[in-house]
């Protein structure tokens, strides 16, 4: 059946007037925006989106970024020296054809889409952010991965020179790293972002690309992506591995709790799988 997503806030009209520019500038205006996000081979059926979203400012100044700073109000000063192009990203393991390529190669291959999603942190706050990106599916289906694998690996940049979170932890498990499960990576809803806010990715977001698993806290969402690869063994993971006992590696957002938005400060509670569990609840035996 077509997957329907929950209603969530839209973006203002001034951000999609910037993106029907920005995919100008990229020989993509006669698909739209619209055409993009019901583009055929995907099984999407998505609603339009109602309601405002978390502002720009908020969401670009206010994350974590731990390869430059633990402090949130300081990494979009800090990710200034951070050069995102050109920028390739290795895909191998076990894969039909390991390769190598660019990340504005591999957009243009696979096909970007346009999602509005809420972000939940583990650390208690939330924003709901639109982004552009490609559908992990789309490049799953892509690498080919062959009957052996069983999850999937990602790893961010090392770069102690340009990172100061790097140089001042050298006993921490740099590059950052991630997983999930085959399936969760072919989940419709599992992105890969390449822009946010009808815009390139901010550097602070994570450009040139990150991963974006609404279901999940966000520290599963790892950015500055250079590295997937397709393993049979469960991957270690960058938190997993600093602190086992606090951050598992399924980690999906267990609802309950109370949240405070970033650009508001409302506090609010948390659905269990942050809204999305009709559409990802199967993974993990419903």
């Amino acid at each position: 059946m077509p997957l329907r997503l929950p209603s969530l806030p839209i973006t203002p009209e001034g951000v999609w007037a910037d993106r029907r520019r920005f995919l100008a500038r990229l020989g993509l205006r006669g698909l739209g925006v619209w055409g993009l996000l019901t583009r055929p081979g995907w099984g999407l059926d998505l609603p339009p989106p109602a309601g405002p979203i978390t502002p720009e400012a908020s969401a670009t100044r206010f994350n974590n970024y731990y390869e430059f700073t633990p402090d949130k109000r300081r990494v979009w000063r800090e990710v200034a020296a951070l050069r995102t192009r050109p920028w390739a990203v290795e895909i191998g393991g076990l894969v039909a054809k390991p390769r190598t390529v660019d990340v504005g190669d591999l957009a243009r291959r696979l096909g970007t889409v346009d999602r509005v999603y809420r972000h939940r942190c583990v650390e208690g706050w939330s924003a709901v952010i639109p982004w552009t990106g490609i559908p992990l599916r789309a490049l799953v289906d892509w690498a080919q991965p062959l009957g052996s694998a069983r999850y999937v690996a990602f790893t961010a940049f090392l770069d102690p020179k340009v990172a100061p979170g790097q140089a001042r932890h050298p006993d921490w498990p740099w590059p950052y790293t991630e997983g999930l499960t085959l399936a969760e990576a072919r989940n419709p809803l599992a992105l890969l972002a390449t822009g946010a806010y009808g815009k390139p990715l901010a550097k602070s977001l994570g450009a040139p690309i990150r991963l974006v698993v609404p279901w999940k806290y966000g520290f599963k969402s790892i950015k500055g992506i250079v590295r997937i690869r397709f393993t049979e063994a469960r991957p270690a993971t960058f938190w997993t591995t600093l602190a086992p006992g606090v951050y598992g590696f399924s980690s999906n957002v267990a609802g309950g709790d109370r949240e405070w938005r970033i650009d508001t400060g409302e506090r609010q509670p948390t659905p269990r799988l942050n809204g999305y569990g009709p559409w990802v609840a199967y993974l993990y035996g419903g």
